[in-house]
């Protein structure tokens, strides 16, 4: 990934693939501007499935994860263990929360990975996700990150309680935006719109060119929000 910039690592956690897309369309953006760009998916140790499958297991991963239960992950590339322009960690709200396998990661390497480094979070979320950037950004700074940037944040498109609604019962294993039935009204898809994808690549764009104009991690400022209604 070739550019006149600077070197951006993303570390990345997508459970169904909502934080994966918009990721994609982001990098294409950063190549306008970058150097290198390094991707390093965080790979639970124990698999997960998408979607649970059932409203017990919906209920009880949603219990576990509220109280910030950890999962651990696979060992990191030493690669990503050195000094970078703007790391990018991204990642669901679970919960009100960071994902168990982003924590994980903090706990087990946020000291060598984030000291003096500029962090920019990236949060997919159905809309509840101050106390996922506050909490991380409070971890974060434990484990002496230099800055901690105003956060990227995609919120569903669909208005609550339907996105809430149409979440859980996604993860229970039903297609509440298929069909007929009255809730498609309300709950036309899940996840982000196609307008937010978009819109993923245009930020990647101008992330780029402030980061290889020399702009610091402080100035760096996002409308959030990104909530397009598709």
């Amino acid at each position: 990934m070739q550019g006149p910039g600077k070197r951006i690592l993303i570390l990345y956690y997508s459970y169904s693939h909502q934080t994966m897309s918009l990721l994609k369309k982001m990098v294409i953006g950063l190549e306008e501007n970058v150097l290198e760009i390094r991707m390093e998916r965080l790979i639970p140790e124990q698999s997960l499935t998408f979607p649970v499958g059932s409203i017990s297991g919906t209920v009880w991963m949603m219990l576990k994860t509220f109280f910030r239960k950890r999962l651990p992950i696979k060992s990191l590339n030493p690669m990503v263990f050195s000094s970078w322009d703007l790391i990018i960690v991204a990642g669901p709200t679970w919960s009100f929360n960071p994902s168990g396998v982003v924590l994980s990661m903090l706990d087990r390497d946020g000291r060598k990975l984030f000291r003096d480094q500029d962090v920019l979070p990236l949060i997919s979320c159905r809309g509840y996700w101050r106390f996922h950037f506050w909490g991380l950004r409070s971890m974060l700074k434990k484990y002496s990150a230099r800055t901690v940037c105003s956060p990227i944040v995609f919120t569903h498109p669909c208005p609550e309680p339907w996105s809430t609604i149409g979440v859980f019962l996604k993860l229970s294993g039903k297609i509440p935006e298929s069909g007929r039935g009255w809730l498609r009204r309300y709950y036309p898809k899940y996840g982000h719109s196609n307008e937010q994808i978009a819109m993923a690549r245009e930020l990647g764009s101008k992330l780029g060119m402030d980061i290889s104009n020399g702009k610091s991690a402080s100035e760096i400022q996002f409308e959030t929000p990104v909530a397009i209604h598709s």
